[in-house]
């Protein structure tokens, strides 16, 4: 039993322009060879299947049975091989169903996929796109496996196997309610520390920092409320007095629709850093690239 390895597959290559044009010539210029180089190969061709393979005839080099019989399979190979080599060329936004998985936060889902969707619904419209939650999945070796295709998010620990893109920085406001007395503007110290708090108690980079200084400062302590996420959080807010540390982009998706306002807090706190992440095995994906190119577009500021 002959393997893959027992012969140059470059000699294949030749097989098969021998096979279509039927002629030593043609072939050579179809391959930018000399007819001598093509001669020699099929020399080594011969001895390797140990059959004629191609004999001269007034019609041109005309293949043996054995050569009929192979020369599909061979033609089949080289086509998945092209195939394989010029993957990265093949994503083609208009026509392709790839489905893609994007890892986020819940903030993320709520500022990053209504438009994502929407833009995507437009120039890939069989393309399909989902999102996990970086809480309920191991996100770092989805996306080292492949599972997941891109994290987005102002995380800080992300591995050095990881490649990351800027999006935009965005600070930490307090929201509350229009008609709460924060509205008016001037907001102390004092009144924010005895202003009644519901505090998300995510524990998760970098939200994690920003309870840890909450914390420090006696918000979190004193605070009688706590959720787990922040999906709730407008909801919660417009139908009581308290009010909320968040990211300030979710406070502005969130005020209008939720009869909401925010402000700059009286309590130093650290900007979020929001990147694309991907994994460098994908680096040169053309279906990532694509994807990492229209968010960037999208939402980069």
């Amino acid at each position: 039993m002959r393997h893959p390895s027992d012969i140059d597959l470059n000699l294949l290559v030749v097989f098969h322009e021998l096979f279509q044009q039927r002629q030593v010539s043609l072939a050579a210029a179809r391959l930018g060879l000399s007819q001598p180089t093509i001669s020699n190969a099929l020399a080594r061709l011969r001895k390797a299947f140990e059959d004629e393979l191609f004999v001269r005839t007034a019609q041109g080099m005309q293949p043996t049975p054995y050569a009929q019989e192979i020369a599909e399979p061979i033609a089949n190979a080289l086509a998945s091989v092209a195939s394989a080599l010029n993957r990265q060329q093949e994503f083609d936004p208009l026509t392709s169903d790839r489905q893609f998985v994007i890892a986020m936060t819940d903030v993320g889902e709520i500022h990053f996929m209504p438009a994502l969707l929407e833009r995507c619904g437009r120039i890939a419209p069989h393309v399909r796109i989902g999102s996990v939650r970086v809480s309920a999945v191991d996100w770092r070796e989805g996306i080292e496996t492949g599972q997941i295709d891109l994290v987005i998010g102002a995380f800080t620990d992300a591995s050095e196997s990881l490649y990351h893109r800027s999006l935009f920085s965005q600070k930490y406001v307090i929201m509350f309610r229009k008609d709460h007395a924060f509205a008016k503007g001037n907001i102390s110290l004092a009144d924010f520390l005895a202003a009644r708090h519901l505090i998300v108690s995510s524990r998760e980079n970098p939200y994690d920092v920003i309870n840890e200084r909450l914390e420090k400062a006696g918000v979190a302590r004193a605070a009688q409320f706590h959720v787990p996420h922040f999906t709730s959080v407008p909801y919660i807010v417009s139908t009581t007095d308290m009010v909320v540390t968040v990211p300030e982009k979710l406070a502005q998706r969130a005020a209008g629709p939720f009869g909401l306002a925010f402000a700059r807090p009286p309590l130093r706190l650290p900007p979020l850093h929001t990147n694309i992440f991907w994994h460098r095995r994908f680096n040169q994906d053309s279906g990532n690239q694509w994807l990492r190119g229209v968010i960037a577009s999208t939402f980069r500021e």
